[in-house]
């Protein structure tokens, strides 16, 4: 028996043992997450009024402690980080409002994701990879781009594009679309409730009525936010320091998810041939991180054990990882210097159903 068919034999067991979530620990992660956020910002808009050089440090943590902000918003999405249902929604929605992004709209794509890990016909992954045959069909010039767009040098753009510009631009684009949508059919069908004529309108930005209103309520209380922030430290010192520490953060999250699906020889299936459990344990990677690093990230290292079951808790990911090692042979384990690397494995290999690197590309061509 191979080490996946032995998985799949003690998954439920796995599952039953670590797959509980306690109100009292994640309330706790929410707190020693966010009342060093709001000290740190104190800090940093103090120092800074002094000298640049000195927020530099504050401006730091604050970037590695909004990473965490949203791994503990895309455990709220999954609904594991408080046992009860009321918290991980309204928990949620703050730390969607503080790391930019509308919690339960981004929850549902990302639950999508999931639904699909290693079956790349259908998901894959934040920089659309392209398949060999897509990337041979490019100029010179659209192989360039996309070798640039996927490089850690472009990933603070990707984040301020990801968290900070889109949000904003895909709510305003769609209320606009709605409104108007809403008077040309209230002129022509006056009889018509307003709530009924809003019901017919269709767009791709959001998949649903509670969608939107996740969208709206997320950005009305952003702006506020930002309004406030804005006279209370100026506009100038408040968006230096959070378009800054949004992007790198938002970049970071973005490098961090693509290398622990995007590496040497990862499991890419088509739907013909996909197997879940097989997509969590060779199509996730483990990252070994440092201690530190790992509280930063909210465990996500652990990404084949979150992919085996997102209902596992961040902070039982480790034990639960050593208590089953042993299952886990053939997960990739990557370390800090071999992030770089598994950033260039861009491109999907049909045929032989893995990712690879646009070096072996370029070897084989």
């Amino acid at each position: 028996m191979d080490s996946t068919e032995c998985l799949k034999r003690q998954k439920c067991a796995m599952i039953g043992q670590y797959a509980k979530s306690e109100d009292i620990k994640g309330m706790t992660e929410i707190l020693i997450t966010l009342v060093p956020l709001a000290l740190l910002w104190w800090a940093a808009v103090r120092l800074a009024d002094v000298s640049a050089w000195l927020a530099v440090p504050p401006v730091l943590l604050i970037i590695l402690l909004t990473v965490r902000v949203f791994g503990l918003m895309h455990e709220c999405g999954h609904g594991s980080l408080f046992r009860s249902c009321r918290l991980n929604r309204s928990i949620g929605f703050l730390l969607g409002v503080i790391s930019g992004m509308p919690q339960y709209v981004w929850s549902q794509h990302h639950n999508y994701h999931h639904a699909h890990n290693g079956n790349w016909e259908k998901y894959r992954g934040p920089y659309s990879t392209l398949t060999i045959d897509e990337y041979a069909a490019l100029s010179g010039a659209q192989q360039r781009a996309y070798r640039l767009k996927c490089s850690v040098l472009a990933a603070p753009l990707a984040g301020f594009v990801y968290l900070i510009f889109n949000p904003r631009l895909t709510w305003l684009k769609g209320s606009v679309g709605l409104a108007l949508h809403v008077v040309r059919r209230k002129i022509s069908q006056p009889g018509v409730s307003l709530r009924t004529h809003a019901a017919s309108y269709r767009t791709r930005y959001w998949k649903s009525s509670r969608e939107y209103r996740h969208m709206l309520w997320n950005n009305i209380v952003l702006l506020s936010t930002w309004a406030a922030m804005c006279a209370v430290c100026g506009a100038a010192m408040f968006f230096s320091i959070y378009v800054l520490t949004v992007s790198i953060a938002g970049g970071a999250g973005i490098v961090l998810f693509t290398v622990q699906h995007n590496f040497k020889d990862s499991y890419a299936s088509d739907t013909a041939r996909w197997d879940h459990d097989t997509g969590a344990i060779e199509g996730t990677s483990f990252l070994v991180l440092p201690r530190w690093l790992n509280w930063c990230t909210v465990n996500i290292g652990y990404h084949h054990i979150h992919h085996l079951s997102a209902s596992i808790p961040s902070y039982r990911l480790a034990e639960c990882h050593k208590q089953y090692e042993h299952l886990f042979a053939r997960v990739r384990r990557l370390r800090l210097h071999e992030v770089l690397g598994a950033l260039r494995c861009i491109l999907w290999d049909r045929h032989a159903q893995r990712i690879i690197s646009v070096a072996e590309y370029q070897q084989r061509a």
